[in-house]
């Protein structure tokens, strides 16, 4: 599934994160800020591979390297975008 998403980065981590729970990223663009009357919104295309199975008999996603494109680690990307939340590990591993 292919899909572009618009909307506040605030509102991207979100979609992106209800996204993820029923499929996982095969593909993430760089977000792209709007202009115009769209200033302060971003865009970002992602492509997912769903399934139907349960979460917990999901296969694993193959390596980066197998499918022809880099997933972004959303976990280390976050830290580094709002250090010190809580349940979050900052990068390098320091809470």
């Amino acid at each position: 599934m292919e899909a572009w998403l618009i909307g506040t980065p605030a509102e991207l981590d979100a979609a992106t994160d209800a996204l993820t729970a029923a499929a996982y990223v095969v593909q993430a663009g760089d977000r792209q800020p709007l202009a115009g009357a769209d200033n302060g919104r971003w865009r970002v295309f992602l492509r997912l591979a769903l399934t139907t199975a349960p979460a917990a008999h999901r296969r694993t996603a193959p390596a980066p390297v197998d499918r022809g494109g880099a997933l972004v680690d959303l976990d280390a990307a976050r830290a580094s975008r709002r250090p010190g939340l809580p349940g979050r590990v900052a990068p390098g591993g320091v809470a």
